[in-house]
């Protein structure tokens, strides 16, 4: 188990308030804090509930403040963020966290050593909080103070007339909540308690977080009562919160129940492994219900639900790398009944009955590479080739014949993209009317991903015996191939331009280019290869991946901090993304020196000890491109965490050199971890035809 913080080692208690936990339910919702257990964020809390899975997130337990009464001395556990003072100061007992299968933390107050674990059930809106009294001079009392809030994940609640406490019920240790209409009940479970009824509301909470974010920072947080626990040496308690009914239910059974799920998600990790351990378990916090039968991908926690191009990105290695085939077999079904018009949703809407929008113009190609790397990790060929390969012969006919957004193919055979208000790849932000980083026409990445679509389709025709469709599709993507070098080479600089204009070149200098390298079907030969490889690496590199933009540039933001407009502004302008970790390695892996692997490998280990330390068991979605390179953004990062799994199994010692190595690392079997597996032969062949 991860010590994350151990204050007899004299570790900083400052930490504890800058460091966050997370857990999810399998449904998009989840709980987290800080360790210090003073919320730093609007979307904080003990019972986020998914009320319409994957979306309609909403705050219904936000705190559930602990406080040990000895002999009548009381020793608060809970702690909170008021404008200019934190009370009470819980952290000042918290003896240790931990962080490996669940979130665990023990306290040291009045001679009680009493530890705490936190644990979402998957499949439901449950959370666990389970007690165990370690050890006691005497008999205590653990008090319980619930502090709810009942509104939607992005938003604030404030004292209202209109909260109705009436309607709160305590019965046989159940006690249950519904303030207002159209919202969920709310039930804690706290078997052996007495609830001393105290309705009121507590104002004034202050989020941290948020005043560095430019946003609103204070809460009024409503608390029915306090419940209280005869506790002794060795007694155990179990709270379960719930949107359903916990009558009958057993916390430490639903526990143990828990416990057993995640320990088979790690068991066939390599013995001392532990980065590819909390990576295991960091992917399954992503894998969420939609609907009854069908799965997806939360792009990120907190605040994120589910977007089109960050689930096919990251399906190989959050499902794939892990061993999840079936999983990764639910979300491209899913997401093949989404397509229109030869596009994949952008993002699907977190109101009911809003349209979905499809502002995206690679995330339809990414399906073309999750489907590959599907089918060489041992998917199901009938399922691909009744439900998934007429999809992807409809998506190059609209980018041949043009969709929305003007993406279209255009004489040479490059793909464009003309929609100059909506940024549609994805360097996306847009501040108001302003897209921060405009790149309309076409992109360097596109045409990686429009080459490699054809070529995949083209191998996927030839394998269910259309041997003619292959050859034409091949021959298209031969034309492709030439026009890309004649238009994004640079034989001065030595790389490849950004994107490429009817009346101008933006030559800026920016990963996007990697990825002509690292798709399974590569668009440069060896020399010219190493060149956007050595000239990526000399400017862009830092000690946790790539920048977005290179320092120097008039547009470099090396900060991501300040309101919105200030961070949209910097967010693709110089800071890093762990994700572009993934297509270095694998870049690296084909075409890189000793010394260049030596860098990937480097910045491997120092997002390695993020994810041991700060993260918490996570990967946050990006990092300053100055130094000391805080993690910025989303705390957990869907993209980020493939972007890790693809590194390391790209470095491993089966897959580092080999040619096939792709965007999860090689093509390769599926195991669990994503670590020391062996490239696929039939990969191998095709990157020898691709180069």
């Amino acid at each position: 188990m991860s010590i994350l913080y151990d204050r007899a080692s004299g570790a900083d208690p400052e930490e504890t308030f800058r460091t966050e936990w997370l857990e999810a339910n399998g449904l998009g919702g989840y709980a987290s804090s800080t360790v210090a257990g003073a919320h730093s964020r609007r979307y904080h809390g003990l019972l986020v509930a998914a009320t319409r899975p994957p979306a309609g997130r909403m705050v219904l337990l936000s705190k559930l403040d602990e406080t040990i009464v000895v002999d009548g001395e009381r020793y608060d556990l809970g702690c909170n963020r008021f404008p200019g003072a934190i009370h009470p100061r819980g952290a000042d007992h918290l003896a240790s966290f931990r962080r490996d299968l669940f979130p665990v933390f023990e306290y040291e107050a009045g001679g009680v050593r009493l530890r705490k674990t936190i644990a979402c059930v998957h499949g439901e809106n449950t959370t666990i909080v389970f007690w165990e009294a370690l050890g006691a001079e005497r008999p205590f009392v653990l008090e319980l103070r619930p502090f709810v809030a009942f509104r939607d994940h992005h938003r604030l609640a404030q004292a209202n007339e209109t909260f109705d406490a009436s309607e709160a019920t305590f019965e046989d240790g159940i006690f249950r909540a519904r303030p207002y209409e159209g919202v969920p009940d709310l039930y804690l479970s706290v078997p052996g308690a007495e609830l001393e009824s105290a309705p009121t509301w507590y104002r004034r909470f202050e989020y941290a977080r948020e005043i560095e974010r430019g946003l609103d920072v204070h809460e009024d947080l409503f608390s029915h009562g306090v419940f209280r626990v005869a506790m002794e040496a060795g007694r155990k308690l179990g709270v379960i919160v719930s949107t359903g009914s916990p009558a009958g239910r057993d916390a430490a059974k639903l526990l143990e129940q828990e416990r057993r799920r995640r320990a088979k998600l790690v068991a066939g990790v390599r013995e001392g492994d532990d980065l590819a351990r909390r990576l295991a378990l960091a992917a399954d916090r992503f894998v969420v219900r939609r609907g009854e039968d069908q799965r997806t991908l939360v792009a990120g926690y907190p605040w994120l639900a589910e977007w089109g191009r960050d689930t096919l990105l990251a399906l190989p290695g959050v499902c794939l790398a892990t061993g999840r085939l079936d999983d990764a077999k639910r979300i491209l079904r899913t997401y093949a009944r989404a397509e229109s018009q030869g596009m994949i949703p952008s993002r699907f809407p977190d109101l009911p009955g809003a349209d979905p929008a499809f502002e995206a113009a690679d995330a339809a190609l990414w399906l073309f590479v999750a489907t590959h790397e599907y089918v060489e990790a041992g998917g199901d060929p009938a399922f691909v080739k009744a439900e998934i390969l007429p999809l992807l012969r409809d998506i190059v006919a609209w980018h041949e014949r043009g969709t929305r957004h003007g993406i279209r193919e255009d004489e040479q055979g490059l793909l464009r993209a003309s929609s100059p208000a909506t940024p549609l790849t994805w360097m996306d932000a847009k501040a108001g009317d302003w897209v921060v980083t405009p790149r309309d026409g076409r992109p360097v990445e596109l045409q990686a991903l429009w080459y490699n679509a054809r070529s995949i389709l083209a191998s996927l025709c030839r394998r269910f015996g259309d041997e003619a469709e292959a050859k034409r599709l091949e021959a298209r993507a031969k034309r492709t191939r030439a026009a890309f070098e004649k238009a994004f080479w640079s034989e001065e600089a030595g790389r490849l331009h950004d994107v490429v204009r009817d009346d101008e070149t933006d030559s800026s200098l920016r990963p996007n280019q990697i990825l002509a390298l690292s798709l399974p079907f590569p668009l440069l030969g060896p020399a010219k290869a190493k060149r956007v490889l050595a000239a990526v690496e000399e400017r862009l590199a830092t000690p946790f991946g790539l920048r977005s933009l290179a320092p120097g540039d008039p547009a470099y933001r090396g900060r991501y901090e300040g309101d919105v407009f200030a961070r949209d502004g910097a967010y693709h302008q110089g800071s890093v993304f762990p994700w572009l970790l993934g297509p270095w390695a694998v870049a690296s892996a084909r075409f890189g020196t000793a010394a260049s692997k030596g860098r990937v490998r480097d910045a491997l280990e120092a997002i390695g000890r993020h994810v041991a330390g700060t993260g918490a068991g996570d990967v946050a979605e990006l990092f300053d491109g100055d130094e000391p390179h805080e993690p910025r953004g989303c705390t957990a990062h869907v993209r980020a965490v493939w972007g890790v799994l693809t590194a390391k199994a790209a470095l491993a010692p089966a897959a580092a050199g080999k040619a096939r190595a792709t965007g999860t690392g090689g093509g390769r079997r599926a195991t669990r971890g994503g670590a020391g597996s062996k490239v696929h032969p039939k990969g191998r062949r095709q990157a020898a035809r691709a180069e």
